[in-house]
């Protein structure tokens, strides 16, 4: 548990690990709205299946795989950050509106230099309503 000490009145304060929500898998899920909910919050890592130690290598998160995610500005992806195992390698911010009235995917492109045998990714997606959506793990073999 982490107690955090507010400096002006010297409070505890315990702060909690977030909710984060899995992908599931959606033919599996009967109600149309359940599956947008799942789709359009799930991070989707693409990425080749093997890496060379040293040399740049990009990993392409989408937000959503089947269903876009709104831009609004009290509801939109705030962020999506890429981690080998539990290492943070890189992170996007996204400010509100900047996809309009498009209807398009948050996607960023990471460019990472692995350094291990292995990677294990995973993506974290930040929605501003729906908070931290997880997507399946990626391993990637490294020459």
């Amino acid at each position: 548990m982490l107690l955090v000490y507010n400096l002006y009145n010297l409070k505890q304060k315990e702060i909690n690990m977030p909710k984060i929500n899995k992908y599931v898998d959606i033919d599996t899920v009967e109600r149309e709205a359940k599956k947008d909910l799942i789709d359009r919050h799930s991070p989707f890592i693409h990425c080749a299946e093997t890496a060379t130690a040293g040399e740049p290598f990009e990993v392409t998160v989408k937000m959503g795989n089947e269903y876009t995610h709104p831009d609004d500005f009290d509801h939109y992806i705030e962020s999506i950050s890429l981690f080998n195992g539990e290492t943070l390698l890189a992170k996007a911010s996204y400010v509100p509106g900047t996809l309009g009235n498009v209807k398009a995917h948050n996607t960023t492109t990471f460019t990472i230099i692995p350094t291990t045998k292995k990677l294990n990714l995973v993506a974290h997606g930040y929605c501003t309503k729906h908070g931290i959506w997880e997507s399946t793990p990626v391993t990637v073999a490294v020459n």
